[in-house]
């Protein structure tokens, strides 16, 4: 990676510390959007949409694959180049080979109408890259609605637009989940202090050698709690 794009904004995104609770979210997304970065290289360069893009913290991964990167937030932001909601995207129908939605379909009024707009902008044979919670503490980014199992976030997908093809996969498994439910709540007790860093390493590491350990902690099987969720879905 070159020397400007180490230096990106959302460093902590792309390589989060093992020393925060959102560690068990973060680190598998960015594995995951890595990897289908990985997938593009060596074919003909994508135009890639961003919905919900913040500071773009993923644009260095697709760097090098994208003719062109465009991203979309709800709000005024100025690393944005359009302005709207994931359930009306201000461009037209399949402009872009590559649309990422991380972590916002759980803030969204309307997901079904959400995922209809991801799937109307995006090119016959491309990829949507979603991700969303399976669980998690509530946080309002202004608002925070939904949570999904693997098979209601599929049948979601599934229903709300026609696909070719639609993969939901678990981005961690049941002790990273409760890893995270700890240390979030150990990070609030110690007021999110440098105190809080070594008990949440420590769950952190427990939470993902027992999910190693231990087929049934890693699978959504019943009982089990999975703290994210990513979805590959092509049109």
């Amino acid at each position: 990676m070159s020397t400007a794009l180490s230096s990106w904004p959302g460093a902590e995104r792309r390589d989060p510390p093992a020393t925060s609770s959102t560690w068990v979210v973060r680190s598998p997304l960015a594995r995951f959007l890595q990897a289908q970065a990985d997938d593009l290289r060596g074919g003909p360069q994508v135009r890639v949409l961003d919905v919900g893009c913040g500071v773009k913290p993923y644009y260095p991964f697709f760097a090098d694959v994208a003719s062109e990167y465009v991203g979309l937030d709800v709000v005024d932001n100025p690393a944005a180049e359009l302005l709207g909601r994931v359930e009306a995207i201000p461009v037209e129908d399949a402009s872009f080979d590559v649309v990422l939605c991380t972590q916002v379909l759980e803030h969204c009024d309307d997901p079904r109408q959400a995922v209809s707009e991801l799937r109307r902008v995006t090119r016959p044979a491309g990829r949507v890259l979603a991700s969303t919670h399976g669980v998690q503490v509530y946080h309002p980014s202004p608002t925070d609605y939904w949570r999904w199992t693997h098979t209601g976030l599929a049948r979601l997908f599934e229903t709300s637009a026609d696909w070719t093809s639609v993969q939901v996969e678990p981005a961690a498994g049941t002790g990273a989940a409760l890893a995270m439910l700890l240390g979030t709540y150990v990070e609030i007790a110690l007021r999110r202090t440098v105190l809080a860093r070594p008990p949440v390493l420590a769950l952190n590491r427990l939470g993902a050698a027992l999910d190693r350990r231990v087929t049934r902690l890693r699978e959504p099987v019943p009982g089990s709690l999975i703290p994210n969720l990513h979805v590959v879905a092509v049109p």
